[in-house]
């Protein structure tokens, strides 16, 4: 917790600084002046915090606790990504034509419901449902990265595109380390420096339920981010 506090400051004091700059290595200006792209880059920060470690997370249940060979874990991980590679071309094509705030919010919705699942399985939950719910994840992050994506490229002038484009990466970066820290951060206390074993197995399954279900739970305030950030398009 003392060092996600200092993360958060860290951020803010940098912010601050390259605000105040003539020349700034990034150019936080939009991120004071325009709501729509603040908003949606915040919900893409906890959109990739909650989900990015979650493939890891499943892949270690599938191999310590299913006990399948990583080639067959594998295979069922791919449910998440092919759904998402299905999904994204069509509802970033929705996005043009319905409000991104809208679609980003329900794919939020169902990627907290996917990890909510997933949060739920143990040695009794058939491979097939395990399937399910990765692909319940994966068509949430689809309803909610392409249209996101379109809401801040769509909230900035054509000026501003480069700007713009850099901090869709940024956000991404900075959700993927943060999500990866927060698994660790629950790894350390739950299982502590003990090397996985079948006699840490139990604190294994705590520590992974732990995990998704902390992911599940932040996708909620990015709902809410996702929801007031205002409308891209007119009436």
């Amino acid at each position: 917790l003392i060092g996600i506090a200092i993360g958060m400051a860290g951020f803010w004091l940098f912010f601050h600084h390259q605000h105040q700059r003539d020349e700034p290595l990034f150019d936080v200006s939009l991120f004071y002046a325009n709501r729509v792209f603040t908003m949606s880059c915040l919900a893409s920060v906890i959109m990739y915090t909650a989900t990015f470690a979650n493939i890891v997370l499943v892949s270690l249940y599938l191999q310590y606790l299913r006990g399948m060979t990583p080639a067959y874990a594998g295979f069922v991980l791919m449910a998440q990504p092919f759904v998402m590679a299905c999904v994204s071309p069509y509802a970033g094509k929705l996005s043009d034509r319905v409000e991104p705030r809208v679609i980003s919010s329900i794919g939020m919705g169902l990627t907290s419901l996917g990890l909510l699942l997933l949060a739920s399985i143990g040695d009794a939950t058939s491979i097939g449902l395990i399937v399910i719910y990765l692909a319940v994840t994966g068509l949430g992050f689809s309803l909610f990265s392409s249209p996101n994506a379109n809401a801040i490229m769509g909230a900035v002038g054509t000026h501003h595109y480069g700007i713009a484009a850099s901090s869709v990466a940024t956000m991404r970066v900075i959700g993927q380390v943060s999500s990866m820290g927060i698994v660790a951060m629950v790894f350390a206390v739950v299982l502590g420096p003990v090397q996985i074993t079948p006699a840490v197995y139990p604190q294994l399954q705590t520590a992974l339920t732990l995990s998704l279900g902390l992911a599940s739970v932040l996708c909620l305030p990015g709902i809410y981010l996702s929801l007031v950030r205002g409308r891209m398009r007119a009436t």
